[in-house]
């Protein structure tokens, strides 16, 4: 483990710095230095890295309870990957199973260019659902 890396690790077991901070700065560090001049440029557009699904309960909430759910785009390609080289049998019985439970999609037809255009249109996206119970936020960053 680099200096750095323990570094901020120290800081946020200290309560210096919150967990999305430590997550931007132990991400700043990973990036080789050259990715960070080319994200600058402009007609350079990155793509988001995460896609974030945040519940706040509202004043009425018996729990009181918050939801933060990011998830990686990372993981999303890589399971659209597995899809890919799981056998057709497999993939009829996991269509079946999530045509039961009211997701209807094929796993065949999934490939990861479509996951990258689906990016490419997620990348502005920002769904906020606003009731007396609770707010619900999904968004990419």
């Amino acid at each position: 483990m680099s200096e750095d890396r323990r570094k901020i690790l120290d800081m946020l077991a200290q309560g210096k710095i919150t967990v999305d901070e430590a997550e931007k700065l132990l991400s700043a560090i990973s990036q080789p230095s050259g990715e960070s001049e080319q994200s600058e440029k402009p007609g350079k557009k990155e793509f988001p890295k995460y896609l974030r699904v945040v519940v706040e309960p509202g004043p009425e909430s018996v729990k009181g309870e918050k939801v933060n759910i990011r998830v990686p785009f990372q993981l999303l390609r890589a399971g659209v990957k597995l899809a890919s080289v799981l056998p057709v049998d497999v993939q009829g019985t996991v269509n079946e199973h999530l045509k039961e439970k009211g997701v209807n999609i094929d796993l065949s037809n999934i490939t990861p260019e479509n996951l990258e255009e689906l990016l490419v249109h997620l990348d502005e996206l920002t769904v906020d659902v606003d009731s007396k119970e609770e707010k619900v936020r999904i968004f990419c960053e």
